[in-house]
This record gives C-alpha cells, sequence and structure tokens, in this order.
C-alpha cells in the first residue's frame, strides 16, 4: 500500500512543479516584509522566527523553479508569453531583494544581503527585458480584460526593491557610495514612472471593461503594494539623504514625491476591501486558497513598513500609530494564508 501511495504522490508532484504558479515568489515577499514589520515593531521573536522560515521558502522555491526550467520547459515558455502570467516571474527578483533586506535589517549579514542584491540586479534585467520585448512583439495579443491584471505591477515591485535594498547598503559600500546612491535614485524614479503607465491602464480597464468576480484576483492587491513600496523606496532615500548632497539638495522633491505615493496608496485601501467584500460577500466567489494571494499579504507588510519608515523620515510621531495596528492585520493575513497553503499542499500532493 506505502509503495502505491508513493506512486500516486510522485505525478501529483510533477503535476504541481508543471504548472508551478511563476509568481510563487511572492510567498518569500509576503513572508520578508511581514518579518521586516514585526522586527521594526519590537517583535524580534517572531521577526527571527519568519527570517528562518524565508530562507528555507526561497532555497526550496529555487529548487523547484530550476527543476521546472530543466524538465518543463514548454510550461515555462508558455509562462514567459503569457501576459497574464509572465509578470509573476518579477517576484523572483522582489522576493530576492526583500530576503536581503530581511538579512541585512534583522541578522545585520550585509555579505549575504550584498550578494543577493547583485542577483537581484541581474534578473531584473533578464526578467524586465524579457517580459516587455515579448509582449511587444508577440503578434496575437489577449483582450484587455484577459491579458491585464494587477500583477503587471510586480513589475514596479521588483524595480523599487532594488532601489530600497541599495540604499540601505550604502552605509556598507563607502567607495561606490555616490555611484550607487545615484543608481537606486533612478531606479527609485524609474519605479514612480512605471507606476503611473501602468495604474492608468488598470484605472481604464477597471472603469470601462467588465469587470467580474473571477476577474478581481488577489494580485489587485498590489495596486496598493507596488505604490507602498514605492514610498518605502523613497523614505529609505530621504533617511540617508546626509550621505551624498545630492539627495540633500533633492530632498524637499523627495519628500513631496514620496508623500503623494503614501497618499495613494492609502486611498487604494478602502477601495480594495469594498472589491474584496463584493467579489466573496455580495457575488459569492469562493474563498479559498490560491498562491495569488500572497500577492494581497505582501502589501499589507509593506504599507506597515513604508508608513513607518515614512514617519521617520517626516519626523511624524502621529503616523506611527497607524503601522502599530497594521502590523497584525497583516500577521494574520499571513498566518491565515499560510495555514490554507500546508492545507493545499496535503490535499493536492499527499494521498489519501
Amino acid at each position: 500500500m506505502a509503495s502505491t501511495d508513493a506512486g500516486v504522490a510522485r505525478p501529483a508532484l510533477s503535476a504541481q512543479i508543471a504548472t508551478l504558479f511563476p509568481g510563487y515568489f511572492a510567498l518569500v515577499m509576503a513572508t520578508g516584509i511581514v518579518s521586516i514589520a514585526a522586527f521594526l515593531l519590537e517583535m524580534p521573536v517572531v521577526a527571527q522566527a519568519l527570517l528562518v522560515l524565508n530562507l528555507v521558502a526561497y532555497a526550496i522555491l529555487w529548487l523547484l523553479l530550476l527543476v521546472r526550467l530543466w524538465r518543463y520547459w514548454p510550461e515555462v515558455r508558455a509562462d514567459l508569453t503569457s501576459h497574464a502570467r509572465a509578470p509573476g516571474f518579477f517576484t523572483i527578483v522582489a522576493g530576492t531583494c526583500v530576503l536581503g533586506s530581511q538579512l541585512l535589517i534583522i541578522a545585520g549579514s550585509e555579505t549575504p544581503a550584498l550578494a543577493l542584491w547583485l542577483l537581484g540586479i541581474a534578473l531584473w534585467l533578464v526578467i524586465m527585458y524579457t517580459f516587455f520585448t515579448v509582449i511587444t512583439t508577440v503578434q496575437e495579443k489577449p483582450a484587455l480584460e484577459v491579458g491585464l491584471n494587477g500583477s503587471w505591477l510586480l513589475a514596479i515591485v521588483a524595480t523599487q526593491s532594488v532601489s530600497k535594498l541599495g540604499t540601505l547598503l550604502s552605509t556598507a559600500v563607502v567607495a561606490y557610495r555616490e555611484a550607487l546612491l545615484f543608481f537606486t535614485l533612478c531606479m527609485y524614479l524609474l519605479g514612480g514612472m512605471l507606476y503611473i503607465l501602468v495604474i492608468t491602464i488598470i484605472f481604464y480597464r477597471f472603469s470601462f471593461r467588465p469587470l467580474h468576480s473571477g476577474n478581481l484576483t488577489p494580485p489587485y492587491w498590489i495596486n496598493m503594494g507596488a505604490v507602498a513600496i514605492t514610498t518605502l523606496a523613497g523614505a529609505t532615500l530621504m533617511l540617508q539623504a546626509g550621505q551624498w548632497p545630492l539627495l540633500q539638495e533633492l530632498l524637499p522633491f523627495l519628500k513631496g514625491f514620496t508623500l503623494f505615493f503614501w497618499a495613494t496608496a492609502t486611498w487604494w485601501i478602502p477601495l480594495l476591501f469594498i472589491l474584496g467584500a463584493w467579489r466573496h460577500l455580495y457575488r459569492r466567489f469562493p474563498l479559498r486558497y490560491d498562491p495569488q494571494y500572497w500577492g494581497m499579504v505582501f502589501p499589507l507588510g509593506m504599507y506597515t513598513v513604508c508608513t513607518l519608515r515614512l514617519a521617520q523620515a517626516l519626523e511624524l510621531p502621529f503616523l506611527e500609530t497607524i503601522p502599530r495596528a497594521f502590523v497584525f492585520i497583516a500577521l494574520l493575513a499571513w498566518a491565515a494564508t499560510f495555514a490554507s497553503m500546508l492545507a493545499s499542499l496535503v490535499r493536492n500532493v499527499v494521498p489519501e
């Protein structure tokens, strides 16, 4: 019986790897940012436990990705040419850089963080230009409501994750500090530009194309998450402004532009909760585990951290009351999604 069960489990596991969601590194993104939020808000035990878990998750996901590239290249190629699924590959960049930030902030590990940042830059170059080249040159393009979703904003999340980790590392890389800060400043500005471009298309899709409950997928929370990480990248630059005269000169611009992004992120939150209630309560769309839900947890953690850092950068202590409450929402969302993921893995992989 045991050998029969193992024989059933192997095809099930192979099928799971072959169809692995390209955006599964959002698990690393969500776990990393919730861990950082817990650490900054004086929950060190929670933060360190999530760091260990994230290191394991990152290693497992890379193993699964490499197996998928080796054994299931046709499925990977299909994902890379899909308008709807290809943006998920940006989570590899963001997950790598968020884990680097987690190691730097919680463990003080500069060398591993630097290595992950360099890997993140290389991945960003490959995935960014592959994605935009493919969607531009492919001849058969899907309808807007089929090909576009909130995961397109992962391009912004990936860009700002590179900016934010690089800025944090500027204190350790003394010899190239000005060049590094110039690079991270440009990435911050590029991410802001990309957000404005992509969110305009998403607003058009929301307002002028049919939106069914099945189309309102969790990645639409990245509407808020992308602008929240942009806020964090800007606030991190503001906090490091004393290291470079040009940043000091740009400080008024950085303050205004970053506050603009934070206000935008804050505006999104009530609307996203309302749309979620419309989807699950009014339209009765079933609430079941989907790896895309990590794309909802990440923005909740990111909003917590970006608001805390913005309050510090602008010296506005009253803003700190928001992250002190929001961190519990993020932790609850992470715990619920993680428990649902474990239940789903048992149900789909382990034979009955």
